[in-house]
């Protein structure tokens, strides 16, 4: 950890940023708690991206259980597939994920069976980080952590590991919300929880962590978007999987070389990038990554990570992939529930259909008065449905087994309006607790001769936005600050009230924090109805009169130039 990095952390502590959790009992790696500007500042960059999702782009935004069953997981392929690879020193016994050991050493040791691990070990000279001892067998830990679901129950439940399968589960109501109609765009955010080996990068690698996460259906043969025209001549920094080297380009030109698979992808990347940035993430310390092909998960058609530069390297703080059809499939084959969209065409077509026919003339005699009943219940079955021969209807809450003499599957000839199919997935996921920190990190200035720290927070996501002091607290000029500030502050701009110490030390503590603004009410004021006004980030001082500083405060948060007052 840097120096500026530490003392980066010391003023998140010192100030209410962040907490380490549990601190009077020693503390948990991984875990830290939002302080009240901490919270603050993380609720202001939820919003900024809620306003381009569910604003701009006019997506629904749900809120689904943490708690979720072990078959949904099991689905997602979370229950096999989801963990990392962990090994102990054989003489202090401290764990560490064992392909971090060997990161120096390989492009991309995460893909690394455990056998291989061990013998990178071995080849490289690898030994325990803590004490040098040697190190033990690699063996996989799935992160999820478990529960059992009630009291005395086998039911299995797993705490989530992201928020994205509450959405997936959820499509039948979504799409019935959506009027049936694609693209479907979904928003969650909320608490996750991987139980993280060994969390040693602040809040980098989190066991409790904060998400935002997108999720948008849309057609698999449709994957452009309405918008891309508006962005497609903005430029963006790629790193391709082809070359692993940093290129400039275009939007439309990513598209049309084939680099970003398609338009829809890419004004997701780019919506990325416009977020970031109007965050406070530095242009020059931004870029997009794209999966190597063996990290890319077999289903995905592209995936691009959002990386920053911070103290730790390139780290990722957002992912934009391109899923296909998987996770949908996954829970439809899992759940047994049809999750598709009809899809209507411009005009009929002639097409073979295979469907499942019912066998009237068997079902009379066997079912009597149900035999409608159940021959709707068939027919409304499809091919897929039909197990081993066998097919299960359900007539008046009971399940019903059928053979070959009950129902046939059939190809016909007919006119279609349409056909089911299952949507494809675009899903834009972000990792808030990391964003949070990056945007601290690119804010943090300071002049170790002055000893003095400066946060450029953007206004935009500043837990404070404007500092109201009285030059001094007596002969009213308190009475007249007071009054101010109440003016100034609303649901929209938070102020704060400081009286206390000098001028240059109130200035200092509200620069530490990232207050853009701070007015002063001094002797003059009571004179003449003016208060000065100084800018965080030039310094610069200007006079305006106090009952325009609340329109004032709203046009910089607009974007005016301080310089233009």
């Amino acid at each position: 950890m840097s120096d500026d990095n530490q003392d980066l952390m010391a003023l998140c502590k010192r100030r209410g940023y962040i907490w380490p959790s549990f601190e009077i009992y020693g503390g948990v790696a991984g875990m830290y708690d939002y302080g009240p500007l901490g919270f603050s500042l993380r609720n202001n960059i939820v919003e900024v991206w809620r306003s381009i999702y569910k604003g701009r782009e006019g997506f629904v935004e749900i809120d689904s259980d943490t708690v979720n069953p072990r078959e949904v997981f099991k689905a997602s392929g979370h229950v096999d597939e989801f963990a990392d690879t962990i090994t102990y020193c054989t003489k202090c016994n401290a764990p560490f994920r064992a392909d971090h050991l060997v990161k120096e050493f390989y492009d991309n040791p995460d893909v690394l069976s455990p056998k291989q691990l061990e013998e990178a070990f071995v080849k490289h000279g690898v030994k325990c980080p803590e004490c040098g001892g040697d190190l033990g067998p690699v063996d996989e830990f799935n992160l999820m952590f478990r529960t059992n679901i009630g009291p005395g129950s086998a039911r299995i439940g797993y705490l989530r590991p992201e928020t994205a399968q509450g959405i997936f589960v959820n499509f039948p109501n979504l799409y019935r919300y959506n009027r049936e109609k694609l693209p479907l765009g979904v928003i969650q955010t909320g608490r996750s929880y991987r139980n993280e080996i060994a969390p040693r990068q602040g809040m980098i690698r989190l066991r409790e962590f904060n998400q935002m996460e997108v999720e948008l259906f849309v057609d698999p043969e449709d994957k452009d978007w309405e918008r891309f025209p508006d962005i497609e001549n903005e430029t963006i920094t790629l790193v391709p999987n082809t070359t692993c080297e940093p290129v400039e380009m275009t939007i439309k030109e990513a598209v049309d070389k084939g680099i970003i698979a398609n338009r829809v992808l890419a004004y997701f990347v780019n919506t990325t990038k416009q977020f970031l940035l109007s965050l406070g993430i530095k242009k020059e310390k931004l870029r997009f990554r794209q999966h190597l092909q063996d990290e890319m998960a077999h289903y995905a058609a592209d995936c691009w990570d959002a990386e920053v530069l911070l103290s730790y390297g390139w780290t990722e703080i957002t992912g934009i992939a391109d899923r296909g059809s998987w996770d949908l499939t996954r829970h439809a084959q899992f759940s047994g529930t049809e999750l598709k969209h009809f899809k209507k065409f411009d005009e009929p077509r002639e097409a073979d259909v295979t469907k499942v026919r019912a066998k009237h003339k068997t079902l009379g005699p066997r079912f009597k008065g149900q035999a409608r009943a159940v021959a709707e219940a068939i027919e409304a079955k499809s091919p897929e449905d039909v197990k081993d021969g066998k097919l299960t209807v359900t007539v008046d809450g009971q399940d019903i087994e059928l053979d070959g003499e009950a129902f046939e599957v059939v190809t016909v000839r007919e006119k279609v309006t349409g056909e089911r199919v299952v949507p494809h997935v675009i899903e834009p996921s972000h990792g808030l607790d990391r964003i949070f920190y990056s945007v601290l990190e690119h804010a943090y200035e300071r002049d170790a001769e002055k000893d003095y720290t400066v946060m450029h927070l953007a206004p935009i996501v500043a837990p404070i936005k404007v500092g109201v002091f009285p030059l001094m607290e007596k002969d009213g000029l308190d009475d007249m600050a007071k009054a101010l500030y109440e003016k100034v502050h609303t649901h929209r701009v938070e102020a704060y009230y400081d009286g206390s110490g000098t001028i240059g030390k109130r200035y200092a503590r509200m620069d530490e924090v990232g207050t853009p603004w701070c007015i002063t009410v001094d002797y003059d004021s009571l004179k003449d109805g003016t208060v000065t006004i100084r800018d965080r980030d030039s310094t610069e001082q200007k006079r305006i009169r106090a009952d325009d500083a609340p329109r004032i405060v709203d046009e910089l948060l607009a974007g005016k130039p301080f310089a233009d007052l």
